[in-house]
């Protein structure tokens, strides 16, 4: 018989990789909870520069790490955040790098609000703290604008009233309609670039922004940040009639003025041509009032002066100063009269000393001293010349008889060493030294060979 061992009889034991042991739970939790819905509070919240959303679910007990990649978020229409009580659903698996569980949502929605409700208010505050609500930057609108731009769709019930409402009260207004989708997909866009094209040809004066009346859903193009913007950076200024009174959106919050309905818009845009002719003739009324009344008080101003003591001896006063002004004249004409003769006697006795006053020939006398005195001028230089010659000569002939040139052309030589000094004894060069012989005509190149002494 034969025995058998203890060791014979233990299970196989088998050894996990962590990789793989983390793949096997994957693989359980990928399978049994592949579509699971999870409520909780959001924690954690960060979004990446890849556009997913990476947050933690809690609840008093527990919590749960969860990942929401950018292609899913095309659906939704809020944006979690810190504190913010949600519901998701989406897939459970593991997070193999650190070993962590994890949910991949495919959707997201609020509990309590609605999503499109959360989205209005999270966008309004946002917008809000940046200042696109302030009324200091809205722009005045137009008094009588001569060319309105609208912004709605070709087909709706809005331009319809809109047009019956502006050739009611003011036919003469140039309107140009720029069509566009006011729901759906693409309408957010080309709302923005309706804007964007009257922001930059100028050709309106003013935008109305309008659409009928509908759900939230429907109206929720105008609630976009995208046209929140476009109508804060187009550069005329813009007028929402967006729904019924009771509906705001947030391109009513950033518009320049809000209307309640798209109607409403129009009125406001324009003033009927009658309002303006009542006003032009109220104007008209007052200010003819104001004339005659400052007409009256002109004339009894006049009466009042009329009556003063001063105007009733104006008269008096008037033919005293012509009575002056004659006499005055008078004393005038003799006055100058005398002054006249009296220029004349000066006249006649100045010509008459210039008669007899012979300046030709003082001319002659002047012009015979000059000619003596240039003369004379003449020959003191003539001499001076001749000295300073004479003196020139005498130093030249000294100079030429002491210059040690002369003495080279008897046969006399200046010796120099190698740097230029003039030699006067043996002692001051060396044999073998280099030295330089000047002559009457040219120099000489030497080297010294032997000294002697005298």
């Amino acid at each position: 018989m034969s025995q058998t061992s203890f060791f014979d009889v233990m299970p196989q034991r088998r050894v996990w990789k962590v990789s793989e042991l983390t793949a096997e739970i994957g693989g359980l939790l990928e399978g049994a909870f592949s579509d699971v819905w999870i409520e909780g509070e959001v924690s954690n919240f960060k979004a990446a520069q890849s556009g997913h959303l990476y947050f933690t679910l809690k609840d008093a007990r527990a919590q749960i790490r969860c990942v929401c990649f950018r292609d899913q978020l095309r659906g939704v229409k809020f944006r979690p955040e810190d504190g913010l009580h949600i519901r998701v659903r989406g897939a459970l698996s593991v997070y193999e790098v650190r070993g962590e569980y994890q949910i991949y949502v495919s959707h997201i929605e609020p509990m309590g609000l609605g999503a499109l409700q959360l989205a209005f208010e999270q966008l309004k505050k946002k917008l809000q703290a940046e200042g696109l609500f302030d009324e200091a930057r809205k722009r005045p609108l137009p008094l009588m604008p001569q060319c309105i731009g609208i912004v709605t769709s070709p087909s709706g019930a809005a331009i319809r009233d809109i047009l019956r409402v502006l050739k009611r009260r003011f036919s003469g207004a140039h309107v140009q309609l720029y069509p566009v989708k006011v729901q759906g997909d693409g309408a957010v866009n080309e709302i923005a670039a309706a804007l964007g094209y009257f922001s930059r040809t100028k050709f309106a004066e003013v935008v109305i922004l309008a659409r009928g009346g509908g759900s939230l859903e429907d109206l929720w193009a105008f609630n976009e940040e995208i046209v929140a913007r476009a109508i804060a950076a187009c550069e005329i200024a813009v007028i929402t009639g967006v729904g019924h009174e009771i509906d705001f959106t947030i391109a009513d919050f950033v518009a320049d003025l809000r209307a309640p309905t798209p109607s409403a818009a129009a009125e406001i845009v324009v003033r009927s041509r009658q309002e303006f002719d009542h006003q032009i003739a109220t104007h008209q009324r007052h200010l003819a009032q104001q004339m005659r009344y400052l007409l009256s008080q002109r004339k009894h101003r006049v009466r009042d002066l009329q009556m003063h003591r001063g105007f009733r001896k104006l008269d008096a006063l008037v033919r005293r100063r012509h009575q002056q002004l004659d006499e005055l004249s008078s004393s005038l004409g003799i006055t100058l009269r005398l002054k006249l003769g009296s220029a004349r006697q000066r006249l006649a006795r100045t010509g008459g000393q210039m008669a007899s006053f012979d300046l030709r020939g003082r001319a002659a006398t002047l012009r015979r001293r000059v000619e003596q005195q240039s003369e004379c001028l003449r020959a003191a230089l003539v001499r001076a010349l001749v000295t300073k010659r004479h003196r020139y000569e005498k130093a030249k002939l000294q100079l030429e008889e002491r210059s040690p040139l002369a003495l080279l052309e008897r046969g006399y030589a200046i010796a120099y060493d190698a740097s230029g000094k003039v030699l006067r004894s043996a002692d001051q060069v060396q044999v073998g030294e280099d030295i330089g012989v000047r002559l009457a005509r040219g120099q000489l190149d030497a080297r010294v060979r032997e000294k002697k002494e005298k």
